[in-house]
């Protein structure tokens, strides 16, 4: 296989500094150094894997466009947004797959957070 795995997804916002406080204060990814690239954005790592935000305001972003967060324990994830009161879809489980909460961003991209059911 040529590819070996999701290095990054770049991930447009309207204002980094909001955008960098959720995904590092509420689901506590963490900070990375950045080049100056000529805009303003953020590297975050989660786990293996890094979110590039880019202050680059692109207009709404698309209603069924997302990424997924692999998560451990589904319910702790939706305590800290209930305590963060960032608003979260009702779970959804797909059987003997996951289950699935869905919430936004401050630039209003959507976010699963995805719990493996075991047994995989």
């Amino acid at each position: 296989m040529i590819t070996q795995g999701i290095h990054h997804v770049s991930i447009n916002v309207t204002d980094v500094d909001s955008a960098k406080q959720f995904y590092v204060d509420v689901l506590e990814l963490e900070d990375m150094p950045r080049p100056d690239l000529g805009f303003p954005g953020a590297w975050l790592k989660a786990g293996n894997q890094e979110i590039h935000l880019l202050g680059k305001d692109s207009g709404q972003p698309l209603k069924e466009q997302h990424f997924a967060f692999l998560v451990s324990d589904l319910n702790a994830v939706a305590d800290v947004l209930k305590k963060h009161d960032i608003k979260y879809s009702k779970e959804i489980q797909i059987p003997n797959v996951c289950r699935q909460i869905f919430a936004h961003d401050p630039s209003g991209n959507m976010i699963e957070f995805n719990q493996r059911i075991s047994g995989e």
